[in-house]
């Protein structure tokens, strides 16, 4: 349900958050309640004003005369006249939220928060990239799957040192959405670097359409359904009944649930995918500062007597890491890979009456046993590493891993105890 406010007329709680699509910004969203807010000077040429009531809470050591001394000063020294009121309010907007010191909290101006909606439509023109910042450098999260960042050849975990040969350091998600985004046909060249390259390497993208498919499957020669999901998207849900129908009616002996590179989505499909192992039970918890609130299931649990894998690396994120985390507390599934991105905080998304909106962190997700996502992560069951030389040879240890699992083949390959007390 959507509840309309003066000054907040939409809010949106995000799964995806600061990971955000180039061009996309962010992928999934979940519709909560807006909370009534203090007045806003509204924004504008000649509209911006003092006037308005100092907030009783403010420490003694904040006084908003500083602010207007700045201003004033600004408008009057500043080389380069006029100074747009306008761009002076956005901006110091943009700086209240950077005062938090968190990745996930930013103002859009009318333009980003444009932009922002259009995205969550689920196509858009861009690289198809999903950015977040880990140790305060920007990173590639997961490209999408058939994207052109993908097809160019990033990597999730390559690390962003420059765009168009500017640096990045210090720079929000957002700047750098900005920076990387344009029209189809157009280029970007993105500096990474990359754990196990000995230098650089520069990677020029060309821009395009994105479409994004958020579910995929097929049934392999093994019996096996391979359901990949790429997105937690409106469609997915959709599309991933329709390969659960398939593998209930196929009698398969197995489930692979891909979740390798997705960097999330919409709250209400991660739970629906979940159901369908967790049934009515707990999904996700979610903490604010002042409570927590449990997210259960919604429908039957028609794959719980399925064999399942769930396949994770360092782009699974938030949604993933959700349904992930879900699966390994309750035993319903065998995750492989590596350990998951850890984007387990809660944003909402609320717009403004001028066009303007802002993404504010207010809570975090815990598994049903407790366990924290928030810069955690999930950790895998059977940890398998996915290098770059196995990506060049065409093999997918993670894959074939998970077949072994469902199969009852698999071997783990740390020693005995007999070998251990023989080596001793």
């Amino acid at each position: 349900m959507m509840k309309q406010h003066s000054h907040f007329p939409l809010s949106i709680k995000l799964l995806a958050g600061g990971l955000l699509v180039t061009m996309a910004f962010s992928i999934g969203f979940f519709v909560g309640d807006a909370r009534a807010t203090r007045s806003i000077v509204p924004a504008g040429e000649g509209m911006v004003s003092g006037i308005g009531e100092t907030p009783t809470y403010l420490a003694d050591d904040v006084d908003f005369k500083d602010f207007w001394d700045v201003w004033n000063f600004v408008k009057d020294e500043f080389y380069r006249q006029p100074v747009s009121d306008k761009d002076l309010y956005y901006g110091s907007l943009k700086g209240l939220l950077s005062g938090l010191e968190d990745p996930y909290s930013v103002y859009f101006d009318p333009e980003e928060a444009s932009a922002f909606t259009a995205s969550l439509e689920g196509s858009f023109e861009g690289i198809g990239a999903e950015i977040g910042i880990r140790d305060e450098q920007l990173q590639i999260v997961a490209p999408l799957d058939g994207s052109p960042a993908e097809q160019a050849g990033l990597l999730p975990g390559d690390w962003i040192v420059l765009i168009d040969g500017i640096e990045t350091i210090g720079k929000t998600v957002e700047e750098a959405v900005t920076q990387i985004r344009g029209e189809k046909g157009t280029e970007v060249v993105l500096t990474i670097a990359r754990d196990g390259a000995e230098s650089l390497m520069e990677i020029p993208i060309t821009r395009d359409k994105i479409v994004i498919d958020s579910v995929r499957w097929e049934i392999d020669e093994n019996n096996i359904m391979l359901i990949g999901i790429s997105t937690f998207n409106h469609d997915t849900t959709e599309l991933f009944n329709e390969a659960v129908q398939e593998a209930l009616a196929s009698n398969v002996d197995g489930v692979i649930l891909d979740l390798r590179s997705n960097p999330g989505g919409l709250l209400t499909t991660a739970i629906n995918i979940a159901s369908s192992w967790v049934g009515y039970d707990t999904v996700v918890i979610e903490r604010t500062r002042d409570e927590s609130t449990s997210y259960d299931g919604l429908i039957a649990p028609r794959m719980q007597t399925l064999k399942t894998v769930v396949l994770v690396d360092g782009g699974s994120a938030s949604a993933s890491e959700i349904v992930a985390g879900a699966l390994q507390d309750y035993e319903y599934a065998t995750v492989v890979g590596t350990q998951t991105f850890g984007k387990g905080s809660v944003q909402d998304y609320r717009e403004l009456e001028d066009g303007s909106a802002l993404k504010i962190t207010t809570a975090e997700w815990y598994t049903p046993n407790g366990r924290t996502i928030n810069e955690t992560g999930i950790a895998p069951d059977i940890e398998v590493a996915y290098t770059l030389e196995d990506y060049e040879a065409g093999l997918d240890p993670q894959f074939q891993t998970a077949i072994s699992v469902i199969q009852g083949t698999y071997v783990s390959e740390e020693p005995s105890e007999e070998t251990e007390a023989s080596a001793e």
